[in-house]
């Protein structure tokens, strides 16, 4: 199976990636942040190296991706190649940091990734406002993250949301502003419930369609 952790800039993805793999024993795929070569340089000028930070993004997600499915193993993923191309991209260039060029190619490129690849048995959307999200941006104090301005977080919180509004796939929402699983077993536990009856039929479903959240 393919579980993946989507959510903002400081949401807790990665936490919950490696929380999960602990729990259930599964394989665990993170995104490769501190590998990006661009990514210091980006947010010193996003509008330079907008287009380079995020094609290394789409690359290495879309290389995670038929990792995934060519695996027996269940894996647990931090980041989706959705959201490099539903979130991102779109809000750099709706803020005038890409090209109409260079967000052509980039979804172009896209596009012909969509085509071989499918959606995650399960997608867990961590839902965090922007003070959350500056919060935990600050307490992990990465020397190239103290130049994301709010308006930046604001822009993708709402591309996050409508993207969600959209998702035709198995979906979980997690409430980041009050379930804190990286403080409390209690919630923690919350959260593998829910997995634990959306994969495995282990307590009652709802009876109607919508997504869970809590």
């Amino acid at each position: 199976m393919h579980i993946a952790i989507a959510g903002n800039i400081g949401a807790g993805k990665t936490t919950l990636t490696q929380m999960l793999a602990k729990r259930y024993g599964w394989q665990a795929h993170y995104e490769s942040i501190d590998d990006n070569p661009y990514l210091e340089d980006y947010y010193r000028d996003m509008k330079r190296w907008s287009f380079n930070t995020q094609i290394y993004f789409l690359s290495k997600h879309f290389k995670d991706v038929i990792e995934i499915s060519n695996s027996k193993d269940t894996i647990v993923q931090d980041r989706t190649i959705f959201e490099d191309a539903r979130i991102f991209a779109p809000n750099l260039h709706d803020m005038g940091l890409m090209s109409d060029c260079d967000f052509a190619t980039y979804s172009d490129l896209y596009d012909l990734m969509l085509s071989l690849i499918k959606l995650p048995d399960l997608l867990i959307y961590i839902r965090s406002s922007v003070s959350t999200l500056v919060d935990h941006i600050e307490k992990r104090a990465r020397e190239y993250e103290k130049g994301i301005r709010i308006n930046y977080l604001k822009g993708l919180n709402e591309r996050y949301e409508n993207w969600i509004k959209g998702y035709k796939g198995n979906l979980m929402i997690v409430d980041g502003d009050h379930i804190h699983f990286e403080e409390s077993i209690e919630n923690f536990r919350k959260i593998t419930d829910r997995i634990d009856s959306e994969l495995f039929g282990l307590f009652p479903l709802k009876e109607d369609s919508a997504p869970t959240r809590f």
